[in-house]
């Protein structure tokens, strides 16, 4: 069996955006195939464009902790991103919380399939590990 690593996606903040990310980029360069389902307000994660923020009054330092990142070697958000889905990481839009934000298939970037809650589940009820990010 292949090793396989499911992760939900909830929120859309910079640092729930980023988590996915680097766990998911991890375990794809181990072999690992991976899995990343956004649903609710992580669902804007997948749009194209989109910087995400840090939460609350902590928005103001997330160019300071980017600066950081960038010191360490780290991607920003869009690079991270982009390194994923050259790894093979797999990004899925919950097909029902599409509708309720109002997001179009159009909105999502080059990549990201749309997939319903229940097909998810079954990707996660075959991993090896299945993470909540939120």
């Amino acid at each position: 069996m292949t090793d396989r690593l499911s992760m939900v996606v909830c929120e859309g903040t910079f640092d729930k955006a980023m988590m996915p990310l680097i766990l998911g980029t991890t375990a794809a360069s181990m072999g690992s195939e991976v899995n990343v389902f956004y649903t609710f307000f992580g669902t804007k994660l997948l749009t194209k464009g989109v910087k995400p923020k840090l939460p609350g009054m902590m928005r103001f330092f997330t160019g300071m902790i980017v600066g950081r990142m960038k010191k360490m070697g780290i991607p920003d958000y869009e690079g991270m991103m982009n390194q994923a889905m050259e790894l093979g990481v797999n990004f899925y839009a919950c097909s029902t919380t599409l509708g309720l934000m109002g997001i179009k298939e159009g909105d999502l970037r080059p990549g990201v399939k749309v997939l319903g809650a229940a097909a998810f589940l079954k990707m996660a009820q075959e991993s090896n590990v299945s993470l909540f990010i939120g």
